[in-house]
């Protein structure tokens, strides 16, 4: 039997919870985008910029690029925390993780709000 003491710590349940629910967020949004491409058929790029122009298209597009994000980094982070070792260089990993991810959404934003 385990007997393990109780401090406060979650081990890790809240980012289990996390990832699920953007795993269900960026599944609902690939089925939306199946549904919205093929009653539209977007065969030109004027076709393609008419599909993101409307703002329910760029939020859901947005609000999956966030989880996709957000899941990444759980992911990576854990990957981060088990394989390597040494503190200096997962924190460095960590940190650079970090930046990318922010600069994708940042990049995410610009683009959809640039159309």
């Amino acid at each position: 039997m385990i007997n393990r003491i109780v401090v406060g710590a979650h081990y890790g349940l809240k980012d289990w919870i996390i990832q699920r629910v953007s795993a269900v967020v960026m599944a609902a949004y690939s089925l939306f985008m199946v549904i919205v491409l093929l009653v539209l058929c977007p065969t030109t790029f004027d076709a393609w910029r008419n599909v993101f122009s409307f703002g329910l298209v760029k939020f859901a597009t947005f609000l999956f690029a966030l989880s996709l994000f957000y899941h990444a980094w759980i992911g990576i982070r854990d990957l981060w925390m088990d394989y390597v070792k040494s503190v200096s260089i997962r924190l460095t990993l960590h940190a650079l993780t970090v930046l990318a991810l922010v600069g994708y959404a940042g990049w995410m934003a610009a683009i959809l709000w640039r159309l």
